[in-house]
């Protein structure tokens, strides 16, 4: 059960978003987060290193386990935004996660996220599995 105050909070959120969206890139208020997976399905090795992984802090997380703890984070949140755990599982991949360790982390999580939230992502990843095998196969 939710107060006026707190809709009220909860709409100012969501307006100052939108303005923000609108200020950053008018085009971002209707984006449509699915087309973002066409336009860039995977980094290069190197360029997932450089952002994800030991440039901004050499003495920190590579980029593969950067990427299999969003892949965690994303799960445990609820698989809700499924075009970003699509991408950042075929990062990870590219990053040198394995199909076991990708799902291993999403098993995991459904500890702490709930089994519907860890049946969903891995319900993702295994499209993404598979979409890799027949890639390979066309090969």
């Amino acid at each position: 059960m939710s107060s006026d105050p707190f809709q009220k909070l909860f709409q100012q959120m969501l307006q100052s978003g939108q303005e923000m969206a609108r200020a950053f890139n008018p085009a971002l208020e209707s984006v449509d987060t699915k087309a973002f997976e066409k336009m860039f399905p995977t980094m290069p090795a190197d360029m997932l290193e450089m952002w994800f992984g030991r440039t901004f802090n050499r003495d920190g997380l590579d980029a593969k386990t950067r990427l299999l703890v969003t892949i965690a984070a994303m799960t445990v949140q609820g698989a809700h935004a499924e075009p970003q755990l699509r991408m950042t599982i075929r990062h990870a991949i590219e990053a040198g996660a394995t199909p076991r360790e990708v799902a291993e982390v999403i098993y995991q999580m459904g500890m702490f996220g709930g089994i519907p939230a860890m049946q969903k992502a891995l319900e993702i990843a295994q499209s993404i599995f598979k979409e890799q095998e027949q890639g390979e196969q066309s090969e």
